[in-house]
């Protein structure tokens, strides 16, 4: 819901809003939990955008200007980088990563970054800029047009600007060239990793794994992974195996966890959020100082003096409280009409959870950003 003076957002999942559990119900293993094992590998590259609007590097940012010789000394354009003044190209760092499965010839996408003191990627194009891993060697290669979801216009000193300009994206813009090799085959356990590490979450997938295959074929090792036994059938075929058991459905428990960030005024409850029993007043206090200076002129012809005397006023404002009273168990739907019915702006609703779980009536973890 949307208040007049910033934004306030509740999440109440499908079993919160009954009251009766804080479980989400239907939640696909597949969006859970991910198979222990090869993992996405970070890929990053230096080059050029060209094709700005007079919104590139500017001339104290000398390695764009360099990096624009020495490659156009290799198409046999000898040009010394100290005489060159261009304002349509920016130097990028690039960056991509490429999943564990993704085969030579597979496009991922492609963030560039400016490193140098351009205003604006708008309207750029990447050159082709090899993206390197952690060892060094050449895993893809980018380039591309840049999409960079905003605009931004200016003239006579006065400009304007719409999202953030000097970060790019390139859909499908990297060329896998050198593919891990991943595979399955041979392995007898399969070990799947909880993106959110609960105990109660790992049994119960445990226990969804073992009505789909049978009795004890998985268990739960901790609070993060969960061992499946692969069954004899797919012994040769474990990408049968994971594609069976993905969709399956498991009732994840929620954490109590409200999430706020102070410099957008956001806030986000989880359904889980419960209230002991406690009392909430909500005022405001405005204090107004407004100084007058009034001018004493003397009569023509006098020997008098313009004098200046100020004169303050003070004006003192105290809004009407409310006060609300939260019953034991108080759940999610209860707190957010509670805090609405105080007419709380998000600043102030988050000062108010604060002093709650300060109080020791909201059992819920706080985490700000």
């Amino acid at each position: 819901m949307r208040t007049l003076f910033g934004t306030f957002i509740s999440i109440g999942l499908v079993a919160a809003s009954t009251g009766l559990s804080a479980e989400v119900g239907g939640a696909r293993l597949k969006d859970i939990a991910a198979l222990q094992g090869p993992a996405s590998m970070p890929a990053v590259g230096y080059g050029l955008v060209v094709g700005l609007n007079k919104t590139g590097d500017r001339k104290q940012t000398i390695f764009s200007a360099q990096t624009l010789a020495s490659m156009l000394e290799r198409f046999g354009v000898a040009v010394s980088p100290n005489l060159m003044k261009v304002e349509n190209i920016a130097a990028v760092v690039v960056t991509a990563e490429i999943g564990p499965y993704t085969q030579n010839g597979g496009r991922i996408d492609v963030v560039a970054s400016s490193i140098g003191d351009a205003r604006s990627l708008q309207g750029g194009t990447l050159l082709p800029t090899p993206l390197r891993g952690p060892d060094g060697g050449v895993m893809a290669l980018a380039q591309g047009p840049l999409s960079i979801g905003g605009f931004g216009a200016g003239g006579g000193g006065n400009s304007v600007a719409v999202n953030h300009l000097t970060v790019g994206r390139v859909p499908r813009g990297a060329l896998v060239q050198a593919a891990r090799p991943a595979s399955l085959a041979g392995l007898e356990t399969l070990v799947l990793a909880l993106y959110e590490p609960d105990f109660a979450s790992a049994s119960r997938v445990a226990a969804a794994i073992n009505m789909e295959l049978g009795a004890d074929a998985a268990h739960a090792a901790d609070a993060g992974s969960v061992r499946v036994q692969v069954p004899a059938a797919y012994k040769n075929n474990l990408a049968e195996l994971v594609a069976r058991l993905e969709p399956l459905s498991v009732n994840v428990d929620a954490a109590a966890r409200v999430v706020i960030n102070e410099r957008t005024g956001t806030v986000v409850m989880g359904g889980a959020v419960r209230l002991t029993a406690a009392a909430v007043a909500h005022g405001a206090l405005s204090v107004r100082i407004q100084t007058q200076f009034n001018v004493s002129q003397p009569l023509p012809y006098t020997r008098g003096d313009t004098t200046v005397t100020p004169d303050t006023n003070i004006d003192v404002q105290e809004g009407d409280a409310k006060l609300v009273r939260l019953e034991p168990g108080t759940t999610l739907a209860d707190v957010v009409s509670a805090l609405n019915a105080l007419g709380a702006t998000p600043r102030d609703i988050i000062a108010i959870l604060q002093a709650l779980r300060a109080a020791g009536a909201l059992h819920a973890e706080i985490v700000v950003l």
